[in-house]
């Protein structure tokens, strides 16, 4: 279950584990790190409806959650709910997570410190939007899922094709899942721009509300660095700012919202490029989404009912 942030994945993973008996995967980038919570926006245990959650808080805020790690752990999980007889439901909106388990990564080539101090120096005298750019040169569908500020993940695109002559993109092509045994119903929520907007702009006004600056302040005052990849995701960056005081709450806002909507508009650009997902017509609350992705996992399981099901992910 894929879908742009805001789009109610969470909500359309929980009603399809109560139909399924199934237990949810998260697949999100950021909730992974405990005590990383409003910004996330993680379900709270009272909204689950005791239906389990995996890969939520399973990470210190200092460690270096990979995409290739979320592979190895998300596939373990799958396989344990398939040997309890139950359907594991992926759900989040991080398409780089998705793909390592469904499609596999490559190993790919070591650190190569010499260049990424080069790397790192053009970015500290040029900006990390140049580094973007010379991403966007070698390999367009890599620059289209990275963040512009995401230096890390830049480096690595450019490491890898520096060192190989081949793009990332390229490499991820002839890899193999982690789980090639299970099956996967491909699922997207789909919902009108407008729409989306609006809910992004809902969700940014509560996480403020809720304390999310408060949050960042809280993390920051009990030694966890500002470097610590979590602090570099959305909301949380911006927050950080805020807290040097670099822009007002209002401009920090607003800044927050622009930032998600464009992040949104990437995550669907990337979901457009997964093979084999189907569109459900959202947000997922609807209980016309339910309906749409139910008659699809129907179709694919080839139940009647809740009581039986093949081994497959949805």
């Amino acid at each position: 279950m894929l879908g742009p942030t805001a789009s109610g994945k969470s909500a359309l993973a929980i009603a399809l584990a109560e139909r399924y008996d199934g237990e949810v995967i998260s697949c999100d980038s950021t909730a992974v790190y405990r005590r990383f919570d409003i910004g996330t926006d993680k379900v709270p245990l009272a909204d689950r409806r005791g239906i389990p959650h995996h890969l939520i808080d399973v990470a210190d805020p200092t460690d270096d959650f990979t995409a290739a790690r979320f592979g190895r752990e998300a596939a373990d999980v799958a396989r344990a709910i398939l040997a309890r007889g139950r359907l594991p439901i992926l759900a989040g909106g991080t398409g780089f997570y998705f793909r390592a388990l469904t499609r596999g990564l490559f190993p790919g080539p070591g650190r190569d410190q010499r260049l990424r101090d080069r790397l790192g120096a053009i970015a500290a005298r040029r900006g990390a939007a140049f580094l973007h750019r010379m991403v966007a040169r070698v390999d367009p569908p890599s620059a289209a899922r990275i963040q512009f500020r995401d230096l890390v993940r830049l480096v690595r695109a450019l490491e890898v094709y520096f060192l190989t002559g081949v793009p990332l993109t390229a490499h991820f092509a002839a890899t193999v899942s982690p789980l090639p045994e299970v099956r996967t119903v491909g699922l997207c929520l789909d919902v009108p721009a407008a729409i989306l907007n609006e809910r992004i702009d809902r969700r940014v006004d509560d996480q403020i509300r809720r304390g999310l600056f408060d949050e960042a302040r809280a993390l920051l005052d009990d030694g966890i660095p500002p470097t610590a990849r979590p602090f570099g995701a959305l909301g949380y960056r911006q927050a950080l700012e805020h807290l040097r005081g670099m822009r007002d709450e209002a401009a920090t806002r607003e800044l927050i919202a622009r930032e998600t909507r464009q992040y949104a508009r990437r995550q669907l650009i990337w979901f457009r490029k997964e093979p084999n997902l189907d569109k459900i017509p959202g947000p997922g609350h609807l209980p016309s989404a339910f309906e749409s992705a139910r008659r699809i996992v129907d179709h694919r399981l080839r139940v009647p009912d809740a009581g039986a099901r093949g081994e497959e992910i949805s």
